[in-house]
């Protein structure tokens, strides 16, 4: 079987190069539809690639976020509560203990505040309470953070990003600030370290979160996220994490919500995936008519091989030899049209990126994955099959006498 298989191939090779520039046109519609289709996957894998780096370079898929959610639907309405469970520091101690996955957590409570300097002038700033600083953003200029000592016995100390620490040196450098108070309502608190500047960025402050009561972190519930070792883990954290705050905290089911960075990649390749479809079914139409194509040739192929398909049943070859025969020469054509689109659709990708690029400013590249190579070889054997069924079932179903008559 497999040699007459091969035998059929070769012999569909040799027809096409007999007819080549014949074939060539027929399949045109089957190389146009490939190079698009192999385009526009090739732009959206990379586009996908582009927005996975862009999504994992500004957050961590290990990362689990908690927020206290204040407010529940009543007849579709949002309604604040008028109690909910929330986190402070203590809370966050016993949570982060009681975890059975490791990880680093991380609570931060905010608002945007006035705070008088030690000159009595005042300034808005963003006012953070935190237990620590994630090492990404915690690059330091001069001076230090907070100890964890400092943070469990609550003293008064804060550090500030670049751009706060400007406002509160002056016309000094900014290495003034340190060692200076500032007083956020009854808090007067000592700066003992400064960020590295980031640029344009608002004026921020944080202390710590020790040093707020519980009326003000109700108020306002603070943000908590860990960090495990292995993104594997994620989900059994998740879990965890949602029983722990169900069984310890929540006054209500709806209280926490528990989210991951994982959902963000999700959706976003779930999109990407619903485009692939939609554009995938828009350009399959060139496809199609390139299948025409390819039945146009094979017809033309049975017409002018009627006496050598009568001789050769005449020899003994029968139905089944006859339709494998034509069936491999469609497959082969269907083959052969396919990889110069998928040559053509690769140099048309190649194309289109400096142009993106010089339009966009983005640094975007086209991905040429397995899995395009993969749908184009399907496509081209479907075609092949589909569209030389019926050109193979007529040469098959030929009397010998009347073929070798047709002469």
């Amino acid at each position: 079987m497999l040699k007459k298989l091969l035998n059929s191939f070769a012999l569909a090779l040799h027809n096409i190069r007999t007819r080549l520039f014949h074939t060539l046109l027929s399949i045109l519609g089957i190389v146009i539809g490939v190079g698009a289709l192999v385009t526009v996957l090739s732009l959206i894998d990379g586009l996908e690639k582009f927005a996975k780096e862009q999504i994992t370079t500004t957050t961590s898929l290990k990362a689990v976020m908690i927020e206290t959610n204040t407010y529940k639907r009543v007849n579709d309405v949002g309604v604040q509560k008028e109690d909910y469970g929330y986190l402070n520091y203590e809370r966050f101690k016993t949570f982060s203990g009681a975890m059975p996955i490791p990880a680093t957590g991380y609570i931060e409570f905010g608002n945007n505040s006035e705070v008088l300097l030690s000159d009595s002038s005042k300034v808005g700033v963003g006012v953070n309470g935190v237990n620590a600083v994630h090492p990404t953003l915690a690059v330091l200029e001069t001076g230090r953070l907070f100890t964890p000592k400092e943070l469990t016995t609550k003293t008064p100390v804060a550090f500030a990003n670049y751009s706060f620490a400007k406002q509160v040196a002056g016309k000094d450098s900014v290495d003034a600030a340190l060692g200076q108070t500032v007083t956020y309502k009854d808090k007067a608190v000592k700066l003992v370290g400064i960020l590295k500047s980031k640029g344009q960025e608002k004026p921020e402050l944080y202390l710590p979160i020790s040093l707020f009561s519980d009326e003000e972190l109700k108020a306002n519930p603070p943000r908590v996220m860990f960090e495990v070792d292995e993104v594997e883990q994620v989900q059994a954290f998740k879990k965890d994490a949602e029983q722990w705050l169900k069984t310890n905290v929540a006054k209500d089911t709806t209280d926490f919500r528990v989210m991951t960075n994982e959902s963000r990649v999700e959706q976003a390749s779930k999109g990407f995936l619903l485009f692939r479809i939609v554009m995938g079914m828009i350009v399959g139409i060139s496809v199609i008519v390139g299948g025409i194509g390819v039945m146009n040739v094979l017809l033309i192929s049975v017409n002018e091989r009627t006496v050598e398909i009568g001789v050769r049943k005449a020899m003994g070859a029968k139905k089944r030899d006859i339709l494998l025969q034509f069936l491999a020469e469609s497959v082969t054509v269907s083959l052969f049209g396919s990889l110069l689109g998928l040559a053509l659709g690769i140099l048309f990708a190649m194309g289109a990126v400096p142009v993106i690029k010089a339009v966009t400013d983005v640094p975007f590249q086209a991905a040429y994955t397995l899995n395009t190579f993969m749908v184009i070889t399907i496509i081209a054997i479907v075609i092949g099959i589909v569209f030389g069924t019926y050109p193979a079932m007529r040469a098959a179903r030929l009397n010998p006498v009347d073929a070798i008559r047709r002469e």
